[in-house]
């Protein structure tokens, strides 16, 4: 008997991409990659500002090289790094196009122009010398939040206490303590060190680096070696491996402290805190970070995921 035909899947990619440019009518920009990404099928968040572009989206691979191949022609964004991971399908439930003052906000007016010159930028393989051989007067520094880095960081790497990177200047005196060292700076793909050694250059640090496409790109290149735990990502994937030559589990359940990689919002609407929650404690607590949260009357279904999408699942209220 015949075995009934399967087709075979249809490979998805993720792209993320940035650059600064000067970008004169970000509205009319907008429109093009609304029409375009509409076109294609793809779905993702994109943000335009007058200093350039900052996107990620998702589609089907011939989609997403129709879509870098529209970007690499355009008079705008010609020569922007595109980092790819392939998907199994859709890492956004929909395409949202915006414009914004910044591409990523620093919180200070004007602390970076499109045609100020940024830290330089070290490659993934001499990060991978600077894991393998720690010098004293070299300084890793993490650029992201708090609930990123307790998913994954860099061996050694210094970390500070934010939850958004517009909170990096409230810190400024912890930074000082590293004036004299050289600085290397890293985020997921780069664009928030762009910013923020602009601004450390303007405060008088001399000795500033930045990694060269981020943490994706060092696990594309270099195997991720180093790298401790997974890389936290603004979809709905919310984590990805990076480390394949010695990968480690660094994140612990904020209720038990197991290991865990399971990142989750609190169910609580009220709360939402982002936090790690191992598969048995999320259970126990239907998604909350505390039995206060639990009792809330505001306490979304848990179905597991720990997901809460607007106008999809935010306002189910589990009683």
């Amino acid at each position: 008997m015949a075995q009934p035909r399967t087709e075979p899947a249809i490979p998805f990619e993720v792209l993320l991409y940035y650059t600064f440019v000067r970008v004169p009518e970000p509205n009319l920009v907008r429109q093009e990659q609304e029409y375009l990404c509409s076109h294609l099928g793809l779905k993702g968040r994109i943000l335009i500002a007058e200093e350039g572009i900052n996107g990620t989206v998702s589609g089907p691979a011939k989609a997403t090289a129709a879509y870098r191949e529209f970007m690499q022609r355009h008079p705008l964004f010609r020569g922007i790094e595109f980092k790819t991971d392939p998907a199994v399908g859709h890492a956004f439930r929909k395409l949202n196009v915006r414009v914004k003052p910044e591409l990523v906000h620093l919180g200070l007016p004007r602390t970076w122009d499109a045609g100020q010159t940024t830290a330089p930028f070290i490659e993934p393989e001499a990060m991978r010398e600077l894991l393998r051989s720690p010098r004293e007067d070299v300084v890793i520094l993490d650029t992201r939040s708090r609930y990123e880095v307790e998913v994954g960081k860099f061996r050694g790497a210094v970390t500070l206490p934010i939850e958004h990177f517009r909170e990096l200047p409230e810190h400024m005196g912890a930074l000082e303590a590293y004036k004299d060292k050289t600085l290397v700076t890293y985020c997921t793909g780069g664009i928030r060190c762009e910013k923020l050694t602009g601004w450390l250059l303007q405060n008088g640090f001399e000795k500033v680096y930045q990694l060269r496409g981020g943490i994706i790109r060092y696990g594309h290149e270099v195997g991720g070696e180093g790298f401790e735990g997974k890389c936290y990502v603004f979809d709905g994937r919310l984590a990805v491996e990076v480390n394949t030559v010695d990968p480690t589990v660094v994140g612990h359940c904020s209720r038990c402290q197991a290991p865990t990689e399971q990142l989750v919002n609190c169910a609580n609407a009220d709360c939402n805190a982002h936090l790690l929650l191992c598969p048995a404690c999320a259970e126990a607590l239907e998604g909350c970070c505390s039995p206060a949260c639990h009792a809330s009357p505001h306490r979304r279904v848990y179905d597991g995921s720990g997901v809460y999408v607007r106008g999809v699942n935010s306002k189910v209220y589990a009683g």
